[in-house]
C-alpha cells in the first residue's frame, strides 16, 4: 500500500544540503533535487519542501536517513492509508527526534501504555503531568520548529500551523 506526505526541512547549512537530497534518494529510489531557498530565521541556512510517494514505513526510513545529522532541523509527515494511520517525525539539534502518529484529521494519536507511563511519572513526584504531555503531543518540537516553519519572501508556502 502506497503513501504520500511531505518532508519540510527547516534549516540545513549549505554543504548539507546535497547530502539531504543524496539521504532522500537512497530512500526513495530515484534522483531528487529539492529547490533550496534561504532560511530567514537562521542566517547561513537553507531550507527545503519536497512532496513524496512511497510504501507505508517511508516516512520512518526519511526520519532516519536524516537524524544523524546535528545542524538540520526537518520534519517529515506520512497521510494516513487503508493500511496505516499518519505519521509525524521532527527534529531539531537540541531536542533530537520526535514520533507521532496521526489521525485522518491530523490529530496526535497517544498509545495507552505511553500515556499511562506518564501519568505514573507524574505520580511518583518525577514531573509535571502538564509537562508530560506536551511532551507526547511534541510541544518542544514545535515551540523550537515555530519559527522555521514561515517561509522567506518569495518561497513557495506550505504552512504548518501549530495546534492549540
Amino acid at each position: 500500500m502506497t503513501t504520500r506526505g511531505v518532508l519540510y526541512v527547516h534549516s540545513a547549512p549549505r554543504a548539507l544540503c546535497p547530502h539531504v537530497e543524496w539521504a532522500v534518494a537512497g530512500v526513495l529510489g530515484a534522483r531528487v533535487q529539492l529547490d533550496w531557498i534561504r532560511q530567514p530565521a537562521a542566517p547561513g541556512t537553507w531550507r527545503a519542501e519536497f512532496s513524496w510517494q512511497g510504501q507505508t514505513g517511508t516516512a520512518a526510513k526519511l526520519a532516519s536517513a536524516l537524524r544523524g545529522w546535528q545542524m538540520l532541523r526537518f520534519e517529515v509527515t506520512a497521510e494516513p492509508c487503508p493500511t496505516a494511520e499518519g505519521e509525524r517525525y521532527s527534529a531539531t539539534p537540541d531536542l533530537g527526534i520526535f514520533h507521532a502518529v496521526t489521525g485522518l484529521h491530523g490529530d496526535i494519536l497517544v498509545p495507552e501504555d505511553r500515556l499511562r507511563a506518564a501519568l505514573a511519572r507524574s505520580t511518583r513526584g518525577e514531573s509535571e503531568l502538564e509537562a508530560e504531555i506536551a511532551k507526547l503531543l511534541g510541544k518542544p518540537w514545535d515551540d523550537e520548529l515555530e519559527p522555521f516553519r514561515y517561509a522567506g519572501e518569495g518561497a513557495p508556502v506550505r504552512w504548518l500551523h501549530q495546534v492549540v
